[in-house]
């Protein structure tokens, strides 16, 4: 994955930091937010070799669009992304991974 997804708490400290060095304002909620949607993508991206499907935000689910706009695929979380990420970072990590392996092997 990429350095700049925040994979555990210390991570997401880290970039709040980051921005506020730098005048602007994160919240640790909405960068969970975002590294748990590029988490999956970058998820996708390499189980299939490239970019062909996005990831996008539906309520809180995640879902899988196909190049045409079509569904492939919802992940939803166990309580709340943020909740679970911050309780467990690695099985929000290992949960997304494997939701992916199912979406694309379903194909």
């Amino acid at each position: 994955m990429s350095v700049e997804i925040p994979e555990n708490m210390e991570e997401v400290a880290m970039k709040v930091a980051r921005a506020q060095v730098h005048g602007e304002t994160l919240t640790p909620e909405a960068v969970i937010r975002q590294a748990v949607l590029d988490t999956m993508q970058a998820f996708m991206d390499e189980a299939l070799e490239g970019h062909y499907d996005d990831v996008k935000w539906a309520g809180d689910h995640l879902v899988v669009l196909d190049f045409q706009g079509k569904q492939e695929g919802e992940v939803a979380p166990e309580n709340d992304w943020v909740a679970d990420f911050t309780a467990d970072a690695d099985a929000v990590i290992d949960r997304l991974e494997a939701a992916v392996g199912k979406i694309v092997r379903g194909r």
